[in-house]
C-alpha cells in the first residue's frame, strides 16, 4: 500500500451544498489554502451527524487558522440539502458539504468502500501547496474528535513555518518543540 502523505490532492470538480445554496467546488478552489477533507459514510445516518456537529463546533477556530473545511459523502448535493432541512444538528453546519456520488474524491483519497458504495471515515489535512499532510482513516463504527484534529492542524502549520522543528506527542500551540540532531539521539 502506497502512502498518501505528501501526495497531491486529486483533481476534482463536484457539486456542493453550503448555507442554503448549491455551488461547484474544484481542486482549484483550495490552491493556496489549508483545507480539511472530512469523509463520512452517508447522510441520514447515526454517528455522522455527531461528528459533523463536533466539527462545526471547531469551525470558527479552524477558519481563524486559515483552514477551509469540506465534509464529503457519496450522497448528492440534493441529499445534503434534504438532510440539512430535517436535522437540527446538520442545520448548524456552515462549512461546505461536498457531493461525491461518483466517488471521485472517495477513490482519490483512498477511502471508498467498493462493496457498499460508501466512504470510510477519513480525515485529511491539505497544505496550501495541495499536499496531504495528515491522513487518518478508521472504520465507520468509530467516531472522530474535532479537538484532536484542531491540534494536528496547529502542529502541521507550525512545522510548515518553522523549518527544522518537529512537534512531539501531545504537542499543543505554544509548547516546546524539538530540533532533531545527533545530540538528541538516545536522550529522549
Amino acid at each position: 500500500m502506497e502512502s498518501i502523505i505528501n501526495a497531491q490532492v486529486p483533481e476534482f470538480k463536484v457539486q456542493a451544498f453550503q448555507n442554503g445554496n448549491f455551488k461547484t467546488v474544484s481542486n482549484e478552489d483550495i490552491k493556496g489554502k489549508w483545507a480539511i477533507f472530512f469523509f463520512y459514510p452517508a447522510d441520514f445516518t447515526f454517528v455522522c451527524p455527531t461528528e459533523l456537529e463536533d466539527l462545526q463546533d471547531k469551525y470558527e477556530e479552524l477558519k481563524s487558522m486559515g483552514v477551509e473545511v469540506f465534509s464529503v459523502s457519496c450522497d448528492t448535493h440534493f441529499v445534503h440539502k434534504a438532510w440539512h432541512d430535517t436535522s437540527e444538528r446538520i442545520k448548524k453546519l456552515q462549512y461546505t458539504m461536498l457531493a461525491d456520488p461518483l466517488a471521485v474524491l472517495s477513490r482519490g483519497f483512498g477511502v471508498y468502500k467498493e462493496d457498499e458504495g460508501l466512504s470510510y471515515r477519513g480525515t485529511f489535512l491539505v497544505n496550501p501547496e495541495g499536499q496531504i499532510k495528515v491522513a487518518e482513516v478508521q472504520d465507520n463504527s468509530i467516531g472522530r474528535n474535532a479537538e484532536e484534529l484542531l491540534r494536528k492542524v496547529a502542529a502541521a502549520q507550525f512545522v510548515a513555518s518553522h523549518e527544522g522543528e518537529v512537534c512531539p506527542a501531545k504537542w499543543k500551540q505554544g509548547k516546546e518543540t524539538l530540533k532533531p540532531s545527533i545530540d538528541l539521539v538516545g536522550k529522549l
